[in-house]
């Protein structure tokens, strides 16, 4: 797809924690550097991956902000605003917007199972009515995690209520036959559709997708950025092969923890481990296995970083 505002790869960006839980924002924004600078066209910040509802509005709203006083550029960025609160996704998405993103990836309110498509059409309506414009909305459908999908048909409402408004998808389903459909039913209006799964990048690509948004992206970027560029041929698909098989490796063990495995040892900084709870860092034996999966799929050393060091 042409002209997508995100076009290409967007890393879902870990947000990095000192050992009270608190943003490293430091060290979160030279990763963010690091990933601009190897594959990355722009950065998911504050999704799932990045454990956005793991933290409070406030910590959300200083995430973003130091990001930018850190030399993040805002266009870049396309934060998380989805909430269960209505109120909430109106406030970050705001924020977001007066910071300077030209997006926000919004998840359906999460909280009530089940709810319909005019439900749904309604929570959409209200949030792009008082937010008042000047930022694109893209749906986050990740039905496994929010148990709450959006259909074609709510789509297709969506676009027609707020053209332009209503820009694109995250579809984080795995389903590609979804992602597929999306394309085809509407990426003539300009709707930009994201794969949530690095399998899927050149596939989505050749369909007139726009990219992808993924975790993997965290340490694969490098290969994703080769897929965009070349689209096609012998070095496209060495490419999206490495992508397949990192995703996969990544997929072994818990992926949040993992990824932050894969990031400290290749880094050898050990503060990439610090995670909120619920989630737990690795045990020494999924620390093992994901880095010698990692390792398989041929994507180490990690592209702009020194040879992995021990990170105790």
């Amino acid at each position: 797809m042409k002209n997508a505002i995100y076009g290409g790869v967007n890393a879902a960006v870990l947000t990095a924690m000192g050992p009270d839980l608190s943003p490293d924002l430091d060290r979160m924004a030279a990763h963010a550097k690091w990933l601009l600078a190897n594959g990355c066209n722009g950065l998911g910040v504050l999704g799932t991956t990045g454990e956005a509802n793991s933290f409070g509005l406030h910590e959300r709203k200083q995430i973003l902000e130091g990001l930018i006083t850190r030399g993040i550029p805002a266009a870049r960025m396309m934060p998380g605003t989805g909430c269960a609160s209505l109120t909430d996704s109106v406030e970050l998405t705001k924020h977001a917007r007066d910071a300077g993103c030209p997006g926000v990836l919004m998840l359906p309110p999460f909280y009530y199972k089940g709810p319909s498509d005019d439900g749904l059409f309604a929570y959409f309506s209200e949030v792009v009515n008082r937010v008042g414009g000047g930022v694109k909305i893209y749906l986050y459908h990740f039905p496994q995690q929010s148990a709450v999908p959006f259909s074609l048909d709510l789509i297709g409402r969506l676009i027609k209520a707020f053209p332009g408004t209503i820009k694109g998808v995250k579809d984080s389903s795995g389903d590609y036959a979804n992602m597929q459909a999306m394309v085809r039913e509407f990426a003539k209006e300009g709707f930009e559709v994201y794969s949530g799964s690095d399998e899927f990048l050149q596939q989505i690509l050749a369909e007139g997708g726009a990219g992808c948004i993924t975790a993997a992206s965290n340490a694969n970027s490098h290969w994703g950025g080769i897929v965009y560029a070349k689209r096609s041929g012998p070095e496209a698909d060495a490419a999206q092969a490495t992508l397949t098989a990192t995703r996969r490796a990544a997929t072994s063990v818990p992926l949040i923890p993992g990824l932050r495995e894969i990031i400290a040892r290749s880094t050898g900084d050990a503060g990439w481990r610090v995670i909120r709870p619920p989630h737990l860092p690795l045990s020494a034996e999924q620390a093992e296995k994901v880095w010698a999966a990692w390792g398989a799929a041929g994507a180490l050393p990690l592209p702009g970083l020194a040879p992995a060091k021990a990170a105790e």
